[in-house]
């Protein structure tokens, strides 16, 4: 499968450092949040929560400097929920090296106009 566009691209600032010395993980979490939310929200076709994060993989630091774009597709659609898969790459250095640096499956329900779980329409 091929990544496509990304979703969201994004740099992190200096004050996104941990106390290592690179991106805290909080900021690629949520990050991750608003990329899942907007495919999401365009499959429930409408307003969506984060009620889960069923799979996170730290699997190489976001280091200052780098450029993060995040890719993703609904993996799975249950009668309220959706199931996102998200990459997250990290353009690297003046070579623009691509590091794969975290991927996860985040879980939304989709909402009503009262905010209560609704069902997610049939395509």
């Amino acid at each position: 499968m091929t990544r496509g566009d990304p979703i969201l691209r994004a740099v992190p600032r200096p004050a996104d450092i941990n106390i290592n010395g690179n991106i805290f993980g909080g900021w690629v979490l949520s990050q991750m949040d608003v990329a899942g939310g907007i495919l999401a929200r365009d499959r429930a076709r409408g307003p969506v929560a984060t009620v889960a994060i069923e799979a996170m993989h730290f699997i190489r630091p976001i280091l200052l400097g780098d450029i993060v774009s995040l890719y993703g597709h609904v993996q799975r659609v249950g009668t309220t929920s959706i199931a996102v898969w998200l990459e997250v790459v990290a353009t690297r250095g003046y070579e623009n090296e691509e590091v794969v640096v975290t991927n996860g499956v985040f879980t939304f329900v989709a909402l009503d106009g009262n905010q209560r779980p609704t069902p997610v329409p049939v395509t």
